[in-house]
């Protein structure tokens, strides 16, 4: 069975040494997380979390879910796991107080959210997509739904989906044929098919609340590709009396079969049948409700869609940390061969692998990766709590677009970067990781979704360099690369090698300015340029981003060793791996400048007479 060791002290360190949130009282609720309070609730969920869900990861891949009788059974023990997580509040941390939540910042629930994706991916997933499911809830849905519906799923009694997807059609919401007819009560009557629901149906509570994308008829009565008929409709699994609140009646939606997946066995990922399902038009109360006009709640679906996939990105992170715990222990464990240098050789007939170069470099890839991630991902937590509970307008406008533009590479680039996580981890085991008991291929399969879920990597590298890039006039770039010259400038006169340090994140934002400034030159003309680019694009910021906190983080560390404060060891350790992603990584970026303008030159659109 794998191990796991919730981080605790490296989201400390994150918190309140190098994010320093304790300091930003120009944010509300940051300025009431102090440390003591902050490990008193990361280390009471890592507890529940190492001996409570672990041991029921491998039980879920084992056992999977299976559809009886019309309903889906989650694997052994899954309930009583997901309603201990519950009963103790870990899954509505940062909820509005006002629904029963605690109101935290979501920098709280983000570390979390990761410990739980490391403890048990497959059960993380139905609080993690109520929770942002709820959110947009919050946002666009009716008096009634706020009072009735909300409060249920903060305290987990009732969970969420959203449903999407279809079976001839993912993101192009052109092509959606699920309809929506309304009803002389306000209600509308729901057909259609949805494919790939996660936590589509199950056995953990007794009603779901599922958030169905469909179309209205336009002006004309015809559903058409028209965007602006696509709308956002709450659909519960049971029906809900809209004065109290109370269910009972089954409404049309079905299960039509249970995916038999590649990996996170224990997430039950549905087919859902709409057969005149009663739905209820999200953010009529907010915007004109006409039929085919376009809806609130249009920006309550892009807001559960960034949510998931930002925890996507984070569930990526998540797979990779477990992973690499257990190939580090492995590797400390596991005896073959003898170190090159004689002074590092053991009495023993062979040594730990863990002394052979190619292991120790599988070892920091792993680490440096998931380490530099979690800081990058932590900040764009304070940037979306700063979005809502900054003090100034111009403040909070700023961070959302940071947040919005950041969306897209931590989805794709942190999902591709963990996934290879998992694979070294798998390598550092050598035949041993193959074998399905030791749970390491296991880590493998389950990490692969992160790579499709919420829009393919693709999809998000083209948003990133033909939506994101150019919005708001390139402001958003702008301000992202300011905060980059700022954590640079930080870090000049820490010392000779922390300069170097700056000095190649420097060149990494010269090597974004240069990329955006191209764009905009060629993309007018050439069509291709985009396409081509996007993904060498997306990385280099992906890999620029990850090396800003890898630079905040090794001078909080040097100051820290020249005071004499903190442990040096841990301290250490973050300047080894610093030093690894500013050596092996960043140097990266001008490789990443030359193939997008080589793709964009004319070598993808050539490509087509390859195949």
């Amino acid at each position: 069975m794998t191990t796991y060791s919730p981080p605790i002290d490296d989201y400390l360190f994150l918190l309140h040494d190098v994010l320093r949130i304790q300091t930003r009282h120009d944010i509300a609720g940051f300025a009431d997380l102090d440390p003591d309070l902050t490990r008193q609730i990361l280390e009471g969920a890592g507890v529940f979390l190492r001996e409570v869900w672990r041991p029921l990861n491998q039980v879920g891949d084992e056992e999977g879910c299976r559809l009886e009788n019309g309903v889906v059974r989650t694997p052994t023990g899954f309930g009583e796991a997901y309603r201990g997580y519950c009963e103790a509040g870990w899954n509505r941390l940062s909820a509005p107080e006002a629904f029963g939540g605690a109101g935290l910042p979501g920098v709280i629930s983000q570390a979390v959210y990761e410990m739980s994706s490391s403890a048990n991916a497959s059960l993380a997933h139905y609080p993690g997509l109520t929770n942002g499911a709820c959110s947009s809830l919050t946002l666009t849905g009716a008096p009634w739904m706020l009072e009735h519906v909300v409060p249920r799923m903060v305290s987990g009694e009732w969970c969420g989906t959203m449903c999407l997807t279809e079976p001839h059609c993912g993101t192009d919401l052109r092509l959606m044929k699920t309809r929506a007819v309304a009803q002389p009560d306000g209600s509308y009557r729901l057909t259609g098919a949805k494919i790939f629901i996660s936590g589509g149906d199950h056995d953990l509570t007794e009603n779901i609340v599922h958030l169905v994308l469909a179309k209205l008829p336009d002006a004309e009565g015809r559903y058409s590709d028209d965007l602006a008929t696509v709308n956002l409709f709450m659909v519960p699994k049971v029906l809900i009396d809209l004065k109290t609140g109370g269910s009972g009646v089954r409404n049309g939606v079905a299960v039509g079969s249970l995916e038999k997946k590649m990996g996170l066995k224990g997430s039950a990922t549905c087919v859902l049948n709409f057969d005149e399902a009663v739905g209820y038009r999200l953010g009529e109360t907010k915007t004109d409700a006409a039929p085919g006009s376009k809806s609130a709640a249009m920006s309550g679906m892009f807001h559960m869609m960034n949510h998931a996939r930002l925890g996507t990105g984070l569930g990526a992170v998540a797979a990779a940390e477990v992973a690499y715990q257990n190939s580090a222990l492995y590797a400390q464990e596991r005896r073959s061969g003898r170190a090159v240098a004689p002074a590092d050789r053991t009495e023993a007939a062979a040594d730990p692998i863990i002394v052979h170069p190619d292991v120790r470099r599988m070892l920091l890839q792993q680490r440096a990766f998931v380490e530099g991630a979690r800081a990058a991902a932590l900040w764009v937590a304070e940037l979306l709590h700063e979005e809502q509970a900054g003090a100034e307008p111009e403040q909070r406008r700023r961070a959302a677009g940071l947040g919005q533009l950041l969306t897209p590479v931590i989805k794709a680039y942190f999902s591709d970067r963990g996934f290879e996580g998992t694979n070294a981890a798998v390598q550092v085991f050598g035949g041993h990781g193959y074998i399905r008991e030791n749970g390491m291929e296991q880590f493998v399969r389950d990490a692969r979704i992160y790579q499709l879920y919420e829009g393919s990597n693709g999809i998000q590298a083209f948003d990133l360099v033909a939506r994101k890039l150019p919005s708001d006039g390139g402001a958003t770039v702008t301000a992202f690369i300011d905060e980059l010259r700022v954590i640079a400038a930080s870090a000049e006169t820490c010392s000779a090698t922390l300069d170097l340090y700056a000095g190649s994140l420097l060149r990494g934002v010269e090597a974004i300015e240069d990329v955006v400034t191209w764009l905009r030159q060629t993309a007018p003309e050439r069509g291709e340029t985009l396409g081509a680019a996007s993904y060498d694009v997306l990385n280099l910021f992906g890999v620029v981003l990850v090396g800003a906190f890898w630079l905040r983080m090794a001078v909080v560390a040097e100051t820290q060793l020249a005071a004499g404060e903190g442990d040096p060891i841990f301290m250490r350790r973050k300047l080894v791996l610093a030093r690894y992603w500013f050596e092996r990584e960043m140097p990266a970026v001008d490789t990443f400048v030359r193939r997008a303008q080589s793709g964009a030159d004319g070598l993808m659109v050539l490509a087509a007479d390859a195949f």
